[in-house]
């Protein structure tokens, strides 16, 4: 039985419940990951030892380069969404930026580069390698002194570790098999340049490169921007005529495409302005001529970027569909992984719409009923274990057509004689069409419901449902409540922001009951009357009082508001006391709500969402 040990240079260890035990598979691979966040080794520990995260890794490198252990490297951490390759891969989260291309600071990489030296010592491995090749590294069996870089982007819709260390992990390889006194320079990518993983010498033009990948982006102009022409080069062999900045124009006049990361493009020699070339440069399209948003558009977006493309989308289909636009945008960011997933980018397939759905047509089909896209993928059986399959999904000329498609299955899908997803239709409710969806055999994923739940509180999705404003259904009972207008007025109850932003207006309604309804759905929203008096939530100054916090990691901040940095501390679960009140920006999208500062005076908590704090 092999023997494991874990490494020296941890500096903080917790561990996690989220693992499988004892592995199955000697250790032979290493993946590297990026969390996308600036986080503590502690923070980090904090997370993963939530069972409900159902998510791990052996080793955690922190914003300052500190190194937290999670589950001992005897175990199968759950990391890379592949139960094979967790069984023989040590697993390493890295601190890093939130957004494109995901940065990590020097002293995690320094800190990445000492870790993997140190694990493959312990294993007697004298090479690190790194082959850029999903299908060459996942086939390679190495010999017993190699061992192999993967990454998780190679087994889900996701763009980990990000394109600032995927395009380092020749230099990693390179840097740890010569400490580790091996020959060659653990890269094995093939390029034409050293593999430092930066293209920096470029000769006088023009000159050629060979593209690596199938899906370099071609630009309209040198630079990250909203300037994408929708097109890639595929693999082969380009001529650039001109460089700026990093980025090749194509001698075709397609556009331009970028030259600095050495596992995209090779650098090849200067050749002559009438040589003729090899390949014709005429760059495939991604998808047919079509109107319409191409999900090409999301691939170099941030998060909260996409999710703003995202929610407009989801309105206009509910307002075509009655199914609530919150659902759809959580679908579509769960789904395709915000825009970015393989599915997506090659067939504009947002919510993984397979060839066949159960045996089911229905009408209002967007789809042509020919065009597919052929890919693995994976499915989960009740036991928890996962299975990978390989299926034909759709293929849709637009992502409007996409969300069209799904919308209409969801609404004329059959299981027999009864529709599949009955009640959906005019839902306002999104956890009960969250688990309407899953009841109806949608997804196989166990926690379904629980992750678009999360998607939609995260990033204050139903902004984006259709409101009923004038026409609203008669008022509930009413209740004995302190929270109620003092004085009803015989205008309308209007739920904005602010009374001077009339833009944010949400709704006006005859009946206050509805209007307060309007406002429980929007967190950092009131009802004013005619005069612009704030009639709900009726909140006293009279400071202190106490509020409950429901959950164990609501962030404390410096100041009141999402701009504000956080402290590195969480509240956990607990009665809290509030010495003032103050109001702001609660999401990314700037969404004003209540916030309070802590009698401890260890900073601000928000309090705009009932589903973390409460009046105690």
């Amino acid at each position: 039985m092999a023997t494991y040990t874990n490494s020296s240079l941890v500096a903080y260890k917790k561990l996690s419940p989220n693992h499988s035990g004892q592995r199955t598979h000697a250790i032979d691979r290493i993946s590297p990951h990026c969390i996308v966040g600036q986080c503590t080794a502690e923070g980090l520990g904090d997370w993963f030892a939530k069972s409900s995260t159902q998510a791990s890794s052996n080793y955690g490198i922190d914003k300052d380069g500190r190194v937290g252990m999670y589950v001992e490297e005897k175990n199968r951490s759950w990391c890379t969404s592949s139960n094979a390759n967790d069984q023989r891969a040590i697993t390493i989260e890295c601190a890093s930026d939130t957004t494109h291309p995901y940065a990590m600071r020097d002293a995690v990489y320094q800190t990445l580069i000492k870790l993997c030296v140190d694990i493959c010592k312990r294993y007697g491995k004298k090479k690190l390698l790194w082959f850029a090749d999903k299908t060459k590294s996942l086939n390679y069996t190495p010999a017993s002194d190699e061992m192999v870089i993967t990454v998780h982007r190679w087994f889900a819709n996701k763009s980990c570790p990000g394109d600032w260390l995927y395009s380092r992990l020749g230099d990693l390889a390179a840097k740890v098999t010569a400490q580790l006194g091996g020959s060659g320079t653990g890269s094995t990518a093939g390029t034409a340049t050293p593999a430092t993983g930066t293209n920096k010498n470029f000769p006088e033009g023009p000159f050629t490169v060979t593209v690596l990948i199938d899906d370099l982006n071609i630009r309209k102009s040198a630079g990250i921007g909203d300037n994408l022409t929708g097109k890639y080069t595929g693999k082969g062999v380009f001529t650039i005529t001109e460089v700026r900045n990093g980025w090749g124009k194509l001698k075709s006049g397609a556009g331009w495409i970028y030259l600095e990361n050495a596992s995209y493009v090779s650098i090849g020699k200067q050749v002559s302005p009438q040589k003729e070339e090899a390949k014709t440069e005429e760059p495939k399209e991604e998808v047919k001529t079509a109107s319409g948003l191409q999900a090409t558009e999301f691939k170099n977006l941030s998060e909260a970027e996409a999710v703003k493309k995202i929610g407009p989308l989801a309105t206009a289909d509910q307002k075509k569909s009655g199914i609530l636009a919150s659902i759809t945008a959580a679908q579509f960011i769960l789904e395709s992984g915000y825009g970015k997933s393989e599915l997506a980018q090659n067939a504009n397939n947002c919510f993984g719409m397979k060839k066949s759905l159960s045996g089911n047509t229905w009408a209002g089909s967007s789809w042509d009923g020919k065009s597919i896209y052929t890919k693995k993928t994976q499915e989960q059986n009740t036991d928890g274990s996962y299975v990978t399959i390989t299926a034909d999904f759709r293929k849709y000329p637009c992502v409007e057509d996409s969300i069209a498609d799904h919308s209409a299955y969801l609404l004329g899908a059959m299981n027999g004689k009864a529709q599949r997803y009955a009640g959906l239709k005019g839902c306002t409710d999104y956890k009960k069409a969250a688990q309407l969806i899953k009841d109806g055999g949608y997804a196989t994923s166990l926690t379904y419901v629980q992750n678009l739940c999360s998607i939609i509180e995260r990033w204050n999705l139903t902004q984006y449902d259709v409101k009923e404003e004038a026409a609203a259904p008669a008022p509930a009972k009413e209740e004995t409540k302190t929270e109620t207008p003092a004085t009803l007025t015989d205008g309308w109850y209007r739920v904005r922001l602010a009374w001077d932003n009339p833009g944010s207006q949400k709704g006006a309604f005859k009946v206050f009951e509805n209007a307060r309804v309007c406002v429980e759905q929007n967190p950092g929203y009131s009802v004013f009357d005619d005069n612009g008096n704030v009639v709900y939530p009726i909140r006293t100054s009279n400071v202190p009082y106490k509020v409950r916090v429901k959950i164990d990691d609501l962030n404390i901040r410096t100041g009141a508001g999402v701009n504000h940095k956080t402290t590195g501390e969480y509240t956990k679960k607990g009665v809290f006391t509030i010495v003032e009140e103050a109001r702001g920006p609660v999401d990314s999208k700037g969404t004003v709500g209540l916030w309070g500062r802590l009698k401890s005076g260890a900073g601000w908590i928000c309090l705009a969402f009932s589903a973390y704090t409460e009046k105690a």
